[in-house]
């Protein structure tokens, strides 16, 4: 059934988004050195806040509220209660944030669970209004840049694109002209962010806090201006086998979201970084671990149909013992 068959462009931008979140989540974990004016550490500094914080998380979030949408809709169309199915899947997602954020305080499944649990009565709220209200609701906590409530009309424009099938549908020429438009509005919203970016690195909070705050305020246009280049390049051949690493990297968006903190804090420990790279070195720290996840993805899923995590979730979701291994067809047999 098409209900069943899965988006794999949305594996593609999970896995993307997986691999910006990881550059801003390294600087936390590890307490990087202050950083030294006229660096190459500094013009990396300034690159990641100008496109890459803000920006990858903004994908993750819309994700989740279009996996939201697809997944109550498949329960349905299964004749299942999706209603209930969701709850336990929710509940595990909160348990899965508790542990993690032992370890990551800033960590974002405990939030993800929240919203989504506030967000439950809007599957049956039409879509043009879902995307009405996301899309102001956006436009009003971006302005005023209020970062952590922004969660909510990304996951409701996520639960509207669901809705819309905009994965499934949009056209190529409606995509062009999207990047189009978003590539303008991002390029001039850069510009202005970088109007305030910090010219030395003794600044002030009051220099830091406005240059984060234009960051946060034009971030959902410069993460649908990569989210869109990205759905482009993967409707080509050439670039679904290039990026093929990418979209397993994605089908595991949980256990390797989960993994990336275990090997910073890991890599920490063992070889005492906390405290003692640069941003550069950290920038090199997060290679090894693409490295490392996207083999690790590629080679599981030769043999497994899911990650360890979500065969996890998945069980407890279910309430039953789901087979993780995949079954080998033989000539033949039909």
């Amino acid at each position: 059934m098409e209900e069943n068959k899965r988006i794999d462009v949305l594996d593609y931008l999970r896995g993307f988004a997986l691999m910006g979140i990881v550059l801003v989540n390294v600087i936390s974990l590890l307490s990087l050195e202050p950083l030294v004016d006229d660096t190459a550490d500094t013009v990396y500094w300034r690159f990641l806040y100008l496109f890459v914080e803000g920006r990858f998380y903004t994908i993750f979030t819309f994700l989740f509220g279009t996996g939201f949408y697809l997944f109550l809709s498949r329960a349905f169309a299964k004749g299942k209660n999706g209603y209930i199915l969701f709850l336990r899947r929710i509940l595990v997602l909160f348990i899965f944030g508790l542990i993690h954020v032992q370890f990551h305080p800033g960590e974002a499944l405990t939030i993800y669970a929240v919203c989504g649990l506030l967000l439950l009565p809007f599957y049956k709220v039409t879509k043009e209004i879902n995307l009405f209200v996301g899309f102001c609701l956006l436009i009003i906590l971006s302005y005023f840049s209020i970062k952590i409530l922004m969660v909510i009309p990304l996951m409701l424009l996520g639960i509207a694109a669901g809705q819309y099938h905009i994965f499934e549908k949009i056209s190529d020429k409606k995509l062009v002209g999207f990047i189009g438009v978003m590539f303008a509005l991002g390029g001039a919203g850069i510009m202005y962010q970088n109007h305030y970016a910090p010219r030395e690195v003794e600044h002030t909070y009051v220099a830091f806090q406005r240059f984060l705050e234009a960051g946060i305020m034009i971030g959902p246009v410069v993460s649908a201006f990569y989210a869109s280049v990205l759905i482009w390049l993967v409707r080509r051949r050439f670039f679904q086998k290039l990026f093929a690493p990418l979209k397993s990297y994605g089908r595991l968006a949980l256990t390797n979201y989960v993994s990336q903190t275990a090997y910073i804090l890991i890599a920490g420990s063992v070889f005492h970084l906390s405290g003692n790279i640069g941003y550069l070195q950290s920038l090199a720290l997060c290679i090894v671990i693409y490295i490392i996840q996207l083999s690790f993805s590629v080679l599981w899923l030769r043999y497994f149909r899911f990650g360890p995590l979500e065969w996890v979730w998945r069980m407890i979701t279910y309430l039953e013992i789901l087979p993780i291994r995949k079954v080998k067809i033989r000539r033949g047999q039909p």
